[in-house]
């Protein structure tokens, strides 16, 4: 099954996703244009991505052009039009300074950065953090999240507490870590081969655009 997901997007299969069905989209318009914004990327997105995963009524994603502090994983409800927003972590690779932006992604072994593109969600599991949810990858960008062991989980170092202290989130090892409560409710809301979208989109409140501060280039591979 893996393989056949990473077909979709590797091979001619992508282009078919535009014959999938029609989406079941809220018609009623979103509260604000930060939202309009982020539902319509999680549209776009899972129609690129249709045959590769089993749920089409909820989206998530992860916003990386925003400061670790920042609510920047959102779980979009694309029946309803609406959206919850959390903080959570990008890993150690990607952000060596440790100042909560995320300067490269990477989908190389060892690399302990975030890898960007579309995963679909898998099997539930009890591991050293408690409740956590594999994902794997579907496309070259992210192709070895499974084999490098990309999950969600929870962790201490993702609250908001810890933000309160430090101003900004601990890092992971590459994997999606949040607190106890969100991470409880991110695997209710997304478990059964749901889409998760990661990028650096910079879609801040209001919509507007978020600058990052200059930040040096990483050659993460």
């Amino acid at each position: 099954m893996k393989t056949d997901r990473r077909k979709f997007l590797f091979g001619a299969a992508a282009g078919a996703a535009s014959l999938a069905a029609p989406l079941r989209v809220a018609a009623q318009a979103a509260p604000d244009q930060r939202t309009r914004k982020i539902v319509d990327k999680a549209v776009s997105e899972l129609a690129r991505a249709a045959h590769a995963v089993s749920r089409r009524d909820v989206v998530a994603i992860a916003d990386f052009g925003l400061h670790s502090s920042e609510p920047r994983f959102h779980i979009v409800n694309l029946e309803a039009g609406r959206m919850r927003s959390f903080l959570v972590t990008h890993g150690a690779g990607s952000d060596p300074e440790h100042d909560g932006w995320l300067n490269a992604f990477s989908n190389v072994n060892g690399s302990n950065a975030t890898s960007r593109g579309a995963y679909v969600t898998e099997q539930l599991y009890h591991g050293k953090y408690g409740a956590s949810m594999r994902l794997e990858g579907l496309e070259r960008d992210n192709s070895n999240a499974y084999s490098r062991a990309i999950v969600m989980h929870p962790a201490t170092y993702a609250t908001q507490d810890f933000v309160n202290q430090h101003g900004r989130l601990g890092r992971s090892n590459g994997c999606f870590a949040m607190g106890d409560a969100e991470m409880t409710h991110t695997l209710n809301a997304l478990q059964g081969g749901t889409l998760l979208f990661a990028d650096r989109l910079g879609i801040g409140p209001g919509g507007a655009q978020v600058q990052a501060p200059r930040q040096r280039n990483l050659n993460l591979g």
